[in-house]
């Protein structure tokens, strides 16, 4: 390998170059080296290549004399799930998430599915696999071995208690697995509730006969959009591959951006937990801020990404995070991100308030435009920083860089950050109820960008 497949806080990479059954036997040696594990839940998303790694993962780990939990075809967040359940000294995911169809990769949590990042264990990780240590083998006495399948049943009994005591109405809701992991747990879910769902490219698929499941690109919503309409539903909601991430419509087959989802989630939580702290990421703020102090809860902010966001939220005891890209993260799911329990949450909140979900986001919207996560494939991201912070950083109300570059004045916000995982420069613009602002401004920056 030339190139290392270690991100910030995963591993993603080209197959066969960075991603390859060889590797992954080794990842699995290094991960009992490191941790000096006696226990390690093992689950797959539904790619072709996904299991066939997973099961190199285990191999390298039970040779290493590891047991060895597995999930099977699941979710990012069952995981993250069994890993704190079990005990288990860590969990890894193989998923490549929303990546394209020539990537995979591997998702880490440790004891208690607390995050890994490069510094407590995917540097030295790193270090152990593209370097030349020698793993030598365990006895066959001490090899370990693999148990059964975990019981699916305490996860769906988790995300139950989500809507326990809650009166819920007989909703109509379009599901778009996009041929993903989250078909299988909408299937688990169904007996349990009374709600009718519309299942659309339910079946998962490592095939991917749809393309990738990521309903953040605007052009991957209008199967999800036009299902809602057709059938009259009272909702849409849809998940990428491995549902770490969840998006909903509203009963017009309207999208709604991930942002506005975040103060409203915190928004329902605080009604019954006040005084809570609430983590939201720097890409778009007002709105959450707004939502948050209004409710009575103390607004945290943090770096965006997963391991970034779990670390402030163990450090602060936050009831829940948000970022606007659709990870929701929950004080008593480990602190981890899932797809299933926000939904939960929005048709609980749904069936007591007696409101739409675009009721319920319509004033936001309107008090908080924003432009959306846009992104531009640039060959040179931090000249392009630099040159745009130049630009608007004398004349701004304040200047932040927890996360790129945030720039804020009187009457609209911008930020612009580098993707950790792709060569993507991407921007985001609000505005204070100014939606034409906010598209003058997206447009300005733009031709920055372009020029």
């Amino acid at each position: 390998m030339t190139k290392s497949p270690f991100k910030a806080y995963d591993v993603r990479g080209i197959i066969p170059d960075q991603m390859n059954v060889p590797f992954a036997y080794r990842f699995g040696q290094a991960v009992a080296h490191f941790l000096k594990a006696k226990t390690i839940v093992v689950g797959h998303d539904m790619r072709l290549d996904s299991a066939p790694f997973a099961e190199a993962i285990s191999q390298g780990l039970m040779d290493s004399g590891v047991d060895v939990l597995p999930v099977g075809q699941c979710g990012t967040e069952e995981v993250y799930f069994h890993t704190d359940n079990s005990g288990a000294d860590g969990g890894l995911m193989v998923t490549a998430s929303h990546n394209p169809q020539d990537y995979n990769g591997i998702k880490m949590v440790l004891k208690g599915a607390q995050a890994a990042t490069k510094d407590n264990a995917l540097g030295p990780l790193e270090e152990l696999v593209m370097g030349d240590t020698q793993f030598a083998p365990v006895s066959y006495e001490q090899r370990g071995q693999k148990r059964e399948v975990l019981d699916r049943s305490k996860y769906v009994q988790r995300l139950l208690n989500q809507v326990k005591g809650v009166e819920l109405k007989p909703l109509k809701i379009v599901c778009h697995a996009g041929n993903g992991c989250a078909g299988a747990i909408i299937d688990a879910l169904e007996p349990h509730l009374p709600f009718t769902f519309i299942k659309v490219d339910h079946e998962a698929d490592g095939h991917l006969p749809n393309g990738i499941p990521n309903p953040l690109l605007p052009e991957k919503r209008a199967k999800a959009a036009n299902a809602v309409k057709e059938h009259g539903a009272d909702l849409g909601i849809a998940w990428d591959g491995d549902f770490d991430r969840c998006f909903f419509y509203d009963h017009t087959g309207e999208f709604v951006e991930g942002y506005y989802l975040v103060g409203l989630i915190a928004q329902t939580l605080l009604h019954k937990n006040p005084g809570a702290k609430i983590v939201y990421d720097p890409r778009m703020t007002w709105n959450t801020i707004d939502v948050v102090e209004a409710a009575g809860g103390v607004p945290i902010i943090s770096k965006t990404g997963h391991a970034f966001f779990k670390q402030i939220m163990r450090e602060e005891n936050a009831l829940y995070g948000g970022e606007m890209s659709a990870h929701h993260y929950f004080d008593d799911f480990s602190y981890c991100d899932t797809g299933m329990v926000p939904w939960l949450a929005i048709v609980s909140e749904i069936s007591t308030s007696g409101k739409t979900l675009k009721q319920m986001v319509e004033e936001r919207i309107a008090k908080f435009p924003c432009s959306g996560e846009i992104n531009f494939k640039v060959a040179d991201a931090p000249a392009i920083l630099a040159k745009i912070e130049a630009t608007y950083a004398p004349d701004a109300l304040k200047v932040e860089h927890i996360d790129g570059v945030s720039v804020e004045f009187e009457n609209w916000r911008f930020n612009v950050r580098s993707s950790n995982t792709e060569p993507l420069l991407r921007i985001n613009v609000e505005s204070r109820g100014d939606k034409d602002l906010v598209d003058a401004k997206v447009q300005e920056l733009t031709d920055l960008i372009q020029a």
